[in-house]
């Protein structure tokens, strides 16, 4: 059965059992029961709940929520294989939607991103939304560059690694961006998605769509400081090497809890690689 279309019914049943917080194992396996083969039964309860999102958005004037990677599902393994290397799932946070990866870099891959990105480094530019171009801003006081996708063997293997633990395709990835903050360099908090209504947004928007998603990767320990911290979720993510935080949001709007920041590297320096997932292919 492909994209079924569950009765008026049944609709109503998903999502009375969704709003009493069922597990979704629950309601699929009910389902089953009654004649429904599990992947019918996931694919209806996953288009009743996407068309109640959007039926809710467009009630309420805010933006339709779309696709987002989506690696594990709640009380899953702690453990996932994502292609050439084991990571672990060492937190989980529902709204924001945020996980904390542990060991998605070897001790070896965070090293050679830095050698390779030391001698490019330039001070961090933030888009503009109104113009469509990258500035330079108060807000941001760290150094950066861009590896393009693909651009050498090291950062091919581990945008294939970030797809299949993601399960979204290299080719919806931006480049990897490799980032190191100073004593008292920060990134306050900011959103990552683009703002649809400024006028810089098609510029961004024409490559790929929108942004939903991103992954921080740590390359070193810092001393003391430097956290990814979520303010809405009053919660913060230590910067271990080797580590990464993961945070979606399936609409550029402030109801997903997204806003995070990179707080002050108070003793030492701070090295992260970011990679941004687009709706669709990025070029």
């Amino acid at each position: 059965m492909t994209d079924p279309m569950p009765s008026p019914e049944l609709s109503r049943w998903i999502l009375a059992q969704a709003q009493a917080g069922t597990d979704p194992r629950e309601v699929t396996a009910a389902m089953q029961q009654q004649g429904w083969t599990e992947q019918a039964a996931i694919d209806a309860v996953e288009r009743t709940m996407r068309d109640h999102l959007e039926c809710h958005a467009r009630e309420h004037g805010l933006p339709v929520p779309v696709k987002v990677p989506s690696p594990i599902e709640l009380n899953g393994p702690s453990v996932l294989q994502a292609g050439d290397r084991d990571v672990q799932v060492l937190a989980s946070l529902l709204h924001p939607r945020v996980i904390v990866f542990g060991s998605i870099l070897s001790v070896q891959e965070c090293d050679s991103l830095v050698e390779l990105a030391r001698e490019h480094l330039e001070r961090s530019p933030v888009f503009d939304p109104d113009t469509g171009e990258d500035q330079r801003h108060e807000a941001r006081t760290s150094e950066g560059m861009f590896f393009k996708r693909g651009e050498n063997a090291l950062c091919a293997r581990i945008e294939a690694r970030i797809a299949a633990l993601l399960g979204w395709p290299v080719e919806n990835g931006e480049g990897m961006q490799v980032l190191r903050y100073g004593p008292g360099a920060e990134y306050k908090p900011h959103h990552d998605y683009f703002d649809p209504d400024r006028p810089g947004a098609d510029v961004a928007l024409g490559r790929g769509g929108q942004r939903v998603a991103s992954l921080v990767m740590y390359l070193n320990n810092p001393t003391r400081g430097g956290a990814t911290t979520f303010p809405d979720a009053h919660f913060e993510v230590a910067p271990i090497k080797g580590n990464a935080a993961y945070f979606s949001y399936d609409r550029p709007h402030p109801m997903t809890a997204s806003l995070h920041g990179g707080a002050p590297v108070l003793e030492g320096e701070k090295w992260v690689a970011t990679k941004w997932l687009r709706e669709r292919r990025h070029d």
